[in-house]
């Protein structure tokens, strides 16, 4: 909990820049465990540059982009309610989603060295089904989570969230 407490100070402190750390270093991380456990590469075969890749996107765009937007969705859309919290899902999911992810999508290909004929092309092929996804697997189980602990977090900060959920469900 100490290192708990370290973040949360930080984060208080230095909002923008913990936010776009935590973003490069959770998607590095993502990125690793996929190499590692799930396309069980190895570690002489783990493709150190995907990593830094995923690292410069958490870092350079998805931090600073979704922080952006939150902040700007918190101004649109104040409070704590279950009401509110369903219209910033709808706003995110049904605005935010389709927008970031038709700039997130190009951007890796093109990160990745594809002609942009064929990132176009890819795009195309892999945009519908990455939508799809993020509606089922991204937002769903935390709407749900949101719905159920906002009446016992109304009132917290934005910065005490996640140790109010964490303090909540123990």
């Amino acid at each position: 909990m100490a290192l708990w407490r370290a973040y949360q100070r930080a984060l208080a402190a230095h909002p923008w820049k913990v936010q776009v750390l935590t973003a490069g270093s959770l998607m590095g991380l993502g990125d690793i465990i996929s190499q590692q456990l799930v396309e069980r590469r190895g570690l002489q075969e783990h493709q150190r540059g995907r990593t830094l890749t995923m690292v410069s996107l958490g870092c350079g765009f998805v931090g600073p982009v979704v922080g952006g937007w939150y902040k700007v969705l918190d101004r649109f859309i104040p409070g704590t309610t279950k009401v509110d919290a369903l219209k910033k899902m709808l706003l995110d999911q049904g605005g935010f989603a389709p927008c970031f992810l038709g700039c997130f999508l190009p951007l890796v290909g093109a990160l990745n060295g594809l002609p942009a004929q064929d990132n176009w092309a890819k795009l195309q092929r892999d945009y519908p089904d990455a939508l799809i996804t993020n509606y089922y697997v991204g937002r769903c189980p935390m709407c749900c989570c949101y719905l159920e602990l906002l009446p016992v977090l109304e009132g917290t900060s934005a910065l005490s969230l996640p140790h109010s959920i964490v303090s909540t469900l123990q």
